[in-house]
């Protein structure tokens, strides 16, 4: 059976060594996140808000708490289960683009699917790259491609295996206006027509203001954005009355 919640946090925090000490990056943080839901987490640079990607995307793991996600207890995996759950769930857009340097645009998009044994991964790849505008770019690699186009291959790629749930750090950050239009509206997609929960981490106030819900990190604390909960509420109760 399919969960209701593709995450699940009870009390997760990250606390680091430093010379000087224990430092605590994230306070105890707790919030679910429904299957199909687009969640954007807001805040200043330095408040966390990357740290606590990475803990719901398995990437690191947590000091406390438990992470479910897709119904799966994550906080109790060891590193080589977190990426087979990964692998079968999970799509990520890394603020750093993440590309294999040794590998072309096309073979940077058809890894995950040939890893995952996704059927007809190169033409998938190929149309992939046509949506992000690079289809003639398909041969380059990364260190021939501008910081943009990098961003645009590191977007297919966590495209190709349809994700269960898509973690996106600054997905835009590296884009022009125009460029941003189409990934934004590429994001969009992906969570209405396959259901796919979308998860990011944005400075841009447009970009979050159109997903379901805004997370506001300030000092590893996480809180919902009051003024998009009232929204929410008004436009539930505008539903409910029409």
């Amino acid at each position: 059976m399919t969960p209701e919640k593709m995450i699940v946090a009870n009390g997760i925090s990250k606390t680091v060594s430093t010379a000087q000490g224990q430092l605590q990056i994230l306070q105890p943080i707790s919030f679910n996140v429904s299957v199909g839901e687009s969640v954007a987490i807001v805040g200043a640079s330095g408040s966390g808000k990357s740290t606590l990607l990475s803990l719901l995307a398995g990437l690191d793991e947590v000091t406390s708490g438990e992470i479910f996600l897709n119904g799966q207890a994550m906080h109790a995996m060891n590193e080589e289960q977190r990426a087979q759950l990964r692998g079968a769930n999970v799509g990520f857009i890394f603020q750093s683009f993440m590309l294999v340097q040794s590998l072309s645009a096309i073979e940077n998009i058809m890894l995950p699917a040939e890893i995952a044994g996704t059927a007809n991964a190169k033409q998938r790849a190929l149309d992939l790259l046509k949506l992000v505008g690079l289809d003639h770019r398909a041969s380059h690699y990364p260190n021939q491609l501008s910081g943009g186009e990098q961003q645009r291959v590191a977007i297919a790629r966590a495209f190709i295996t349809q994700p269960k749930v898509l973690f996106a750090d600054e997905p835009t950050g590296n884009l022009d206006a125009a460029n941003s239009g189409k990934i934004e509206q590429l994001l969009f997609e992906l969570n209405r027509d396959a259901n796919t929960t979308l998860i990011l981490v944005t400075h841009d106030q447009e970009l979050a203001a159109k997903c379901q819900r805004q997370l506001h990190m300030h000092a590893g604390e996480l809180t919902e954005t009051a003024e998009l909960s009232s929204i929410k509420h008004a436009l539930n109760a505008t539903q409910k009355r029409g």
